[in-house]
């Protein structure tokens, strides 16, 4: 099983909007590039929701039967663990295995000697094909990214060889993550990495490193842009150097996560795939449950009244609902409306605020991230919630898939401009 070379990650949290994001890909294909859905979700979103991975899975086929997709699509157990993998095993075939907790925790003296004194091949000079810029591993900076990043990778190996006992070799998509630590991954780190990983036999196909700058859930990057693209440029030259240096899959690629929205960097990235002839995973493709919301505000009505309500909720549960989003969030707490406010707000007014189109003045980034993490009050919600998506699926399913296909599809694998919340696909 091969990973196509332009491929998006999509979440659909109440698995509703599989069609509509479905729809995003086939306007690409259209427009004459072939973008390879993945259907993320992670073991964290499916206990919060009361979800199971079979559910995301019959979802995403029924779409696929419903649109006449024959192109390939995956289903993605999202960073998954030893610990997590289990209940994924049948349903999925990509796997996004997240080695974060493991990072700086050092693996046995005898493992780093071993792996250092394996890989005299990485000492000096290292020359990147595709970038002009020269680098030296020494023997220091072996040693200490072996005990920083070893054990972490030997704990993807065993969640790896997990899932080949039970999947079979070749049959499953495997990508490693580690995106979510304190500081990005040199070019050189990145490359000693990738030894390790061809070490524990690992065929990933896409690598989620971390970039300098913030990548905040749902809103924009917030960094050096020319930095981003340096640091990406050289992570695909370093993946380049390894894939001939240790024969891992041909179609390595970069995955970045937390991708939605990150408009300031698409044309970064368009140029990097570019430069260097290769592919990216953007993951994720579009804020799908946030368009939810605005579809039902758009909607009126009761759609407005429950959109109002769960701001209101996520309001009154701020602090509990962003603990575990504290890394990937920045919400001021002053820049928060009181839900009283937004009780009186037309719907006009709603979707403006929540909409991302940074040209618009209405539009506040710290509501939308208080509400992209507040997907937990639309559970409890229960059928008043799935109810209403249903009736009003015509117009959700318009923002879904403008949203994915405008604002990421267009930027990042046509090259063309990001069009703003406020315009739309002819």
């Amino acid at each position: 099983m091969e990973l196509s070379k332009y491929s998006v990650g999509v979440g659909d949290r109440f698995a509703h909007q599989a069609k509509a994001q479905l729809q995003a890909c086939i306007l690409a294909a259209k427009a004459g590039v072939e973008v390879i859905p993945v259907w993320n979700k992670s073991n964290r979103e499916h206990t919060i929701i009361g979800s199971e991975p079979s559910q995301t899975r019959a979802a995403v086929d029924a779409a696929v039967k419903a649109l006449g997709w024959t192109k390939p699509y995956h289903c993605d157990a999202d960073h998954i663990t030893i610990a997590t993998v289990d209940r994924f095993l049948a349903p999925c075939d990509f796997y996004t295995i997240d080695v974060a907790d493991y990072i700086g925790k050092p693996a046995e003296q005898a493992s780093i000697d071993a792996f250092v004194s394996h890989h005299s091949e990485l000492l000096g000079k290292i020359k990147l094909e595709g970038v002009d810029e020269s680098f030296e591993i020494t023997p220091e900076l072996l040693r200490a990214t072996a005990a920083k990043f070893l054990f972490a990778v030997q704990e993807a190996g065993k969640v790896y060889r997990k899932i080949e006992s039970v999947k079979g070799a070749g049959n499953f998509i495997p990508e490693i993550s580690m995106d979510e630590t304190d500081a990005a991954q040199s070019p050189l780190e990145l490359l000693i990495i990738l030894a390790a990983v061809a070490d524990e036999k690992i065929p990933i196909q896409t690598i989620a490193p971390k970039f300098s700058g913030r990548f905040n859930k749902g809103v924009e990057y917030v960094g050096d842009v020319e930095q981003f693209e340096r640091e990406m440029a050289l992570d695909m030259a370093a993946i380049r150097h390894a894939v001939a240096q240790y024969g891992l899959p041909k179609n390595l690629k970069l995955s970045v996560h937390s991708g939605s929205d990150k408009f300031s960097i698409y044309p970064a990235i368009h140029r990097c795939m570019k430069r260097f002839d290769t592919g990216v995973h953007l993951k994720t493709a579009g804020t799908t449950w946030l368009e939810e919301l605005i579809g039902l505000a758009e909607a009126g009505g009761d759609g407005l009244a429950l959109a109002k309500q769960i701001y209101a909720d996520a309001y009154a549960h701020r602090e509990e609902l962003c603990v575990p989003y504290a890394t990937v969030i920045d919400i001021h707490p002053d820049g928060l409306p009181a839900p009283e406010v937004v009780n009186g707000w037309s719907s006009d007014e709603f979707t403006s605020a929540l909409r991302h189109d940074q040209s618009s003045p209405n539009y506040n980034p710290n509501l939308r991230q208080l509400l992209h993490v507040g997907f937990k009050i639309a559970a409890k919600k229960g059928s008043r919630y799935l109810d209403l998506l249903e009736s009003n699926e015509e117009i959700i399913a318009k923002n879904v898939t403008e949203n994915i296909f405008d604002r990421h599809i267009v930027p990042v694998f046509l090259g063309g401009k990001q069009k703003s919340g406020s315009e739309h696909t002819a």
